[in-house]
């Protein structure tokens, strides 16, 4: 069944879809067409897996509907595995095994490798959604990663680049060299875009949250739109465009970061 739309039997149309699957490459995945997986430790959930390694991903992605009893309670990550939760739609408690936080819509929370993490839908009776991610840690003596937590809509918006009609917004510390990754959000107005194509080491999981779009991967422009997911390998070009009249094109994502290259 749809993740989505929960459409099932005949169609009247033909069969089509905007997925473009290119492993080891990138990939576009809008909701259409998911199908729910069941993993151990989520309860009354909806979710599917976006990203993993055999899409060619050194971390693994998932979008998550908890329904009104939808929880994890016996663990997320840990053991060597740090996790990261970003609350697209309504109320969540999330626990790190020593704090317990209450994040809405805009609240994310990051919890080390050495923790983890759990979380029950707190949202009056009514769905709540999250993105969730974990990737194995790469550890680099003399720095221990730790807790964090907070809202978007208490971060400062930076210039992308000088353009002040692109933001970026870091929802954890930038030049801290215990973290081997961060989690971005990037925002074009209407009409905004990239300075350039990116060519980059870095490897990206980007969930769209709000607007629509072109994105150029690996130099194919394709449009996008909210609730679509975009995995981007190393060195594939990248680069996107706001369209539309009123709403931002806004994405979050992941990029692995203060590491040298492992040979």
């Amino acid at each position: 069944m749809g993740y989505r739309d929960g459409i099932t039997g005949y169609r009247e149309d033909t069969l089509k879809s905007r997925a473009i699957i290119k492993k080891n490459n990138y990939a576009l995945i809008p909701h259409e067409g998911l199908v729910n997986n069941v993993i151990p430790g989520f309860e009354n959930t909806e979710m599917s897996i976006l990203s993993s390694p055999r899409l060619g991903a050194n971390f693994v992605d998932y979008i998550v509907t908890l329904l009104p009893e939808g929880k994890n309670t016996k663990g997320f990550g840990g053991d060597g595995v740090q996790t990261f939760a970003y609350v697209v739609e309504g109320k969540v408690s999330f626990s790190d095994g020593k704090k317990d936080f209450s994040l809405e819509k805009g609240g994310y929370i990051y919890v080390p490798p050495s923790q983890q993490m759990t979380f029950t839908n707190d949202n009056n009776g009514e769905n709540s959604e999250i993105f969730l991610y974990k990737k194995r840690y790469r550890p680099l003596e003399g720095h221990e990663p730790y807790t964090v937590t907070g809202n978007v809509n208490d971060l400062e918006e930076i210039d992308y680049e000088g353009m002040t009609d692109v933001k970026l917004q870091n929802l954890l510390p930038a030049d801290d060299l215990a973290f081997d990754m961060n989690f971005h959000i990037l925002s074009f107005e209407p009409g905004a875009s990239h300075g350039y194509i990116e060519t980059h080491f870095q490897e990206h999981g980007a969930y769209l949250l709000s607007g629509k779009g072109m994105y150029n991967l690996d130099n194919e422009w394709m449009p996008v739109e909210k609730g679509d997911y975009i995995f981007m390998s190393a060195y594939v070009q990248q680069a996107a465009y706001a369209v539309g009249r009123n709403e931002p094109l806004s994405y979050v994502y992941s990029k692995d970061s203060n590491r040298d290259p492992e040979i």
